[in-house]
């Protein structure tokens, strides 16, 4: 297990804070690191997988409703209710001028599709939330890595110098 002493020490070495003044997201980062183990995980994994049902509609009537093809055939409708009811169908209409069950439905779908889309952008929201404070995980442990790695090559190179000036300090020794 790791020591309350190297998750401070990295934590006032890297972030400049004290250990108590982590936040809980950045502690996990220390221990995940402390006890080499990885912090990047799928967030959509993780959405879809806590989602419900009503939520995955939610994105599928958002994604539908938002698309060009949705807007073209939606056109299509309209001007061909149009034309049914004002051509076609003129003194039978079943909807004349000035197309009073047209705007009904209109009304109708539009007050019932909003609230659906910002459910669906409230989980877009939350879900570029995760994903900024993964990515900061992320990049919190790769800084805590290189840090890390600094410091061995440092030791390495102070290793190799004092054994450099031993021998030269032998050498000089041996020469006198």
């Amino acid at each position: 297990m790791h020591s309350p002493e190297t998750i401070g020490n990295l934590a006032k070495q890297l972030l400049e804070m004290d250990e108590g003044e982590l936040k809980p997201h950045e502690r996990s980062v220390i221990e995940r690191c402390v006890r080499r183990l990885a912090v990047s995980r799928n967030i959509n994994v993780d959405m879809e997988t806590n989602s419900t049902f009503g939520q995955r509609l939610a994105d599928k009537v958002a994604s539908v409703g938002g698309s060009w093809g949705f807007i073209i055939a939606f056109g299509a409708v309209l001007f061909g209710w149009m034309i049914v009811n004002t051509a076609i169908l003129m003194s039978h209409a079943f909807d004349p001028y000035p197309y009073i069950l047209l705007n009904l439905v209109l009304s109708t779908l539009a007050s019932v599709q909003a609230p659906i889309i910002l459910m669906s952008q409230n989980r877009a929201a939350t879900r570029d939330r995760l994903v900024a404070n993964h990515d900061y995980e992320v990049n919190l442990k790769a800084e805590i890595e290189i840090a890390a790695l600094h410091d061995k090559i440092d030791q390495i190179r102070s290793q190799e110098l004092a054994t450099l000036i031993q021998k030269l300090t032998e050498e000089v020794r041996a020469k006198e």
